[in-house]
């Protein structure tokens, strides 16, 4: 697991160079996480980035609190819904931003790598529609 950068004890800055990454394996198989506010697991706010490779398919899932996206690099199709289906998607380029609200299902994928940057108040966590789908099992 990644540890955060930041504890909320005291003012901190931070380069990407700074950043340390880890497997993310509940979100797609080669992607990379690297938190910098948390934990990710408490009532606490949250700041994580996550590298999602070229061609990665993020299944319909939710998540238990509000989650905000900011595409830093990269292109993310993403689009609210139960049923994975690319054409639903709108392609999110760098600076483009989603809000997505506690409980709504969701899906995404790229076609080149992409970075995205998430933050909220936890904890986070993702649930898969179709426990199938959850790369962690497969």
């Amino acid at each position: 697991d990644a540890e955060p950068v930041y504890s909320g004890a005291a003012p901190v800055m931070v380069t990407p160079a700074q950043l340390t990454w880890a497997d993310a394996p509940a979100v797609a198989p080669g992607a990379r996480i690297a938190v910098i506010e948390g934990p990710l697991n408490k009532a606490v706010p949250f700041t994580f980035r996550l590298l999602l490779p070229a061609n990665a398919r993020i299944a319909p899932h939710v998540h238990p609190a509000f989650e905000r996206v900011t595409v830093l690099s990269g292109t993310f199709h993403f689009a609210h819904g139960d049923t994975f289906d690319p054409a639903r998607t709108q392609a999110l380029g760098p600076g483009s931003v989603a809000v997505m609200p506690p409980g709504a299902p969701m899906f995404g994928f790229t076609r080149e790598e992409t970075v995205i940057q998430l933050h909220g108040v936890g904890p986070w966590g993702i649930s898969y529609l179709n426990p199938a789908d959850d790369p962690r099992k497969k």
